[in-house]
């Protein structure tokens, strides 16, 4: 009998643990008055599933459940794990499920919810409800009986004096006890559209406080779970007194087991039990969309989407909710009790639709409680943004000679750490080998001695035209005498730089970032897990002799790529570096932060009739073959008509050098028109190959190439091979992307070989910055007026000041 409860804990239909359970020959056991345990969780803990945490299952004390601290587990860290929680604790407060006018419940919210916590019970979820609305539901009920029983008493007596003690016929205590039972009803009738069982379970504060009512309390919860039953929670409110200001529990041995806490309300309550059960998360649901700075009505109130215990100082509170006894103070003192017993918390929005599944889903949504603080290895993603702001202050005060030097110490590192690096590195690379890496993104993420050397110069390099950057004067202007105008270069702000395999670009974004005082979070491949660390080490190695420790972070989190981009209000630019799919996704997902990239590296190398064709081989060989990974590689080779002629070698030439290094070879539609035997026809001309692999298309001219180009380009780089001056100034005219060559390799369109020292990324954007983003791109501008007094009414009709506009030299 014992077996089959225990296989009910884990619930019916998709079983949450089907397939770490069913390879476990499991023998349950029971202790009197408390939690069925299973022999086995030995072996449970190592299976993968619970990696994250292991100690989900514990013993019972003769008391019943087993105390947090008896037996203190590892907690959650950061959202993506919530959904490993088993056991929840869910609390409904009152603004969540009462209608506005507080006379009776909101249906729909209710059932949404319910809908919610079924899904969750039938895939083997443990789930405890602790829920309000009985004094609403009752008051519905007494409003309708006093309706109609004052309509009586009017016809007969309108002078009635029982009309005078209306409002104490509404008292909550009476509303209570008349809306239990429907409340419950509703519950018992919402669930079993499920084929889910609910048990009611009444307690009042005393409960907590004796010793047998509380053991048979947690006894009933666990005999409830065993039998696959979902408990429902309230308090007495029909026999509870009012709660006291400031009451705390004294009782001696409640106090050393579980610390004080006065059980004023429904929240309080819910840590209670969170704690006492063990919850692996407990869900309080407000009306509001989490924890702010201060009242969300007030000018400046922030969201807090992570709240650490060092946090308690920074949020103020502002009045209880319209309803319930419990106000958002009430909630965060619970929460914290809770999170301090070992028990994960978010307070969220119990209206948004499908609240509880997209916490567990890991997404950002409320307020996670969470113990790692501002400066912990699990800081959130929110805590380092707004680090990030803080530390581009920092570096915005430094002289320029001081973060010149922060990049010198970087630049330093790289030579200094090599043996480290690479060590690093080797891992990376063993198991992306492993697990299967393609060789393009297997040469992205292999660091070498060279590379390592040529990051340095690039370092050097961004170290050195660090002396003017930020705060360069632009433009001055004397709009009228003693008012003077001055355009000044700023950092953006925060940027967000996520890019895929490169580890490399790591010290170099983090230098541009340095050089241009802008805070910056990094999100790395995890394919580069280990290099990005060490890296990341060396950074921050350098900004510690600056002051700036925290300007710059690596997001090692696993929080989705999509809740990164809802922080619009911490991030100021995204800049996404890796595939096209990378990139595309970004901008997709991407609402609010503007992004920085190109969609696609789609190059083209145009050969005239008019080229060196030794040239041409040249420049064909260098941008394929060098680095085809990279986004500035040749994908496709355009050639005129008279060089694929019969009887013309130049063709036959490309063809058998492309081949033997390994390239292969796809002709465009015109192409594969004239030959009879050749390459396979390409699926799209608008392909980014990123590997070996090219297009080979005949154009009739320099005008269809240019029109290719504009058809199938993506705007990154394209290159005319030819001899012809005017051929080649038409060409760089009329071709619209961001880096367009004359007789050289699509390979240039670098940073580095741009002299910019680096690149932050390669932007096919129109707005703001083009082709290879350096420190320039990084800068926006603000403008900084010094008048002596003025007004602009002095400059109106008949005023008397006239604007003269006078442009002052920069200097």
């Amino acid at each position: 009998m014992f077996r089959s409860r225990t296989a009910r804990v884990f619930g019916h239909g998709q079983m949450f643990f089907r397939g770490a359970l069913e390879a476990l020959p499991l023998k349950s056991t029971r202790r009197p008055s408390g939690i069925i345990l299973l022999s086995g969780v030995r072996h449970l803990s190592s299976h993968p599933l619970f990696a994250p945490h292991k100690d989900l299952v514990h013993g019972v004390s003769s008391r019943g459940i087993q105390t947090v601290n008896e037996h203190r587990r590892p907690m959650f860290t950061d959202r993506s794990q919530l959904k490993y929680a088993r056991r929840l604790v869910i609390k409904l407060g009152s603004a969540v499920i009462t209608r506005e006018d507080e006379h009776g419940l909101a249906l729909g919210r209710l059932a949404s919810i319910v809908e919610q916590v079924a899904e969750c019970h039938l895939e083997g979820r443990e789930c405890i409800m602790v829920t309000s609305g009985a004094v609403a539901f009752g008051k519905q009920k007494m409003a309708q009986e006093l309706l109609m029983s004052l309509s009586m008493r009017e016809t007969l007596s309108p002078k009635d004096h029982t009309r005078e003690d209306t409002g104490k016929l509404l008292d909550a205590r009476a509303a209570a006890a008349v809306g239990q039972s429907g409340l419950m009803s509703l519950y018992e009738a919402m669930f079993a559209q499920y084929g889910i069982k609910i048990a009611q379970v009444l307690v009042t504060k005393p409960d907590f406080y004796n010793e047998e009512t509380r053991s048979n309390l947690f006894s009933t919860l666990s005999e409830l779970i065993s039998l696959n039953i979902v408990p429902i929670i309230n308090t007495n409110d029909a026999v509870t007194p009012p709660p006291q200001i400031d009451e705390e529990i004294v009782k001696g041995s409640v106090k050393n087991r579980m610390g004080a806490i006065s059980i004023k309300d429904n929240d309080s309550l819910a840590a209670m039990l969170a704690a006492e059960v063990q919850a692996d998360l407990l869900v309080l649901m407000s009306d509001v969309d989490g924890i702010y700075t201060k009242p969300p009505s007030q000018e400046g109130a922030r969201l807090l989407c992570t709240y650490t215990p060092d946090m308690k100082d920074l949020v103020k509170f502002g009045k209880k909710s319209r309803v319930g006894t419990g106000g958002m103070d009430s909630k965060v003192k619970s929460a914290a009790w809770a999170l301090d017993r070992g028990v994960c918390v978010v307070i969220c929005n119990g209206m948004q639709d499908n609240a509880i599944k997209t916490i567990l889903r890991g997404r950002r949504i409320g307020t996670f409680f969470t113990g790692s603080g501002s400066g912990g290895e699990h800081a959130t993603t929110d805590v380092l943004a707004e680090n990030a702001r803080i530390g581009s202050r920092t570096l915005l005060g430094l002289a320029p000679e001081e973060r010149a030097t922060c990049i010198y110490t970087l630049a330093d590192l790289l030579l200094s750490k090599e043996k480290e690096i690479l060590e690093a590195n080797e891992k990376d690379l063993a198991e992306a080998t492993k697990g299967g890496l393609s060789k393009p993104l297997l040469s992205r993420l292999s660091l070498t001695s060279p590379k390592l050397r040529s990051l340095t110069t690039g370092l050097r390099q961004i170290a050195e035209n660090s002396h003017n950057n930020v705060n360069r004067v632009l433009r001055r202007t004397r709009l009228a005498p003693g008012l003077d105008l001055t355009q000044v270069t700023v950092p953006i702000g925060v940027l967000l730089v996520i890019f895929e395999s490169r580890p490399d670009c790591l010290p170099q974004v983090a230098a541009l970032a340095i050089s241009s005082a802008n805070g910056l979070l990094l999100k790395g491949g995890s394919e580069a897990a280990h290099s990005n660390r060490a890296l990341m080490d060396l950074v921050r190695q350098a900004l510690e002799e600056v002051g700036a420790n925290n300007a710059i972070s690596l997001v090692s989190t696993r929080e989705e790529i999509s809740d990164l981009l809802s922080l619009d209000g911490h991030i100021d630019l995204v800049i996404p570096r890796g595939s096209t799919e990378l990139v595309r996704s970004i901008q997709d997902q991407s609402h609010h932060i503007p992004v920085m990239g190109h969609a696609e590296g789609i190059c083209h190398v145009y050969v005239d009739n008019d080229a060196d064709l030794a040239k041409a081989l040249k420049i064909i060989r260098d941008s394929k073959c060098d680095y085809p990974a990279a986004c500035n590689a040749m994908e496709t080779l355009l050639l005129h008509e008279d060089l694929v002629k019969s009887g013309a070698a130049f063709f036959t030439d490309v063809c058998t050098m492309l081949k033997r290094e390994g390239v292969t070879l796809y002709s465009g539609p015109k192409l594969a028109e004239q030959l009879t035997f050749g390459p396979p026809r390409a699926k799209s001309l608008k392909t980014e190959y990123s590997g070996l692999e090219c297009t080979i298309e005949v154009v009739s001219g320099l005008e269809q190439a240019v029109n290719h180009i504009h058809t199938y380009g993506s705007g990154h780089t394209d290159v005319i091979v030819t001899q012809n001056e005017q051929k080649a100034s038409y060409f760089q005219n009329q071709v619209d992307s961001a880096c367009v060559f004359v007789n050289a390799s699509t390979r240039f369109a670098d940073g580095y070989r741009f002299g910019l020292g680096a690149e932050v990324g390669i932007s096919t954007s129109r707005i703001h910055a083009r082709g290879p983003m350096g420190v320039e791109g990084l800068l926006t501008t603000k403008w900084v007026l010094k008048g002596d007094g003025h007004a602009a009414a002095d400059f109106a009709e008949g005023g008397s000041m006239h604007f003269t506009h006078e442009s002052l030299p920069i200097n």
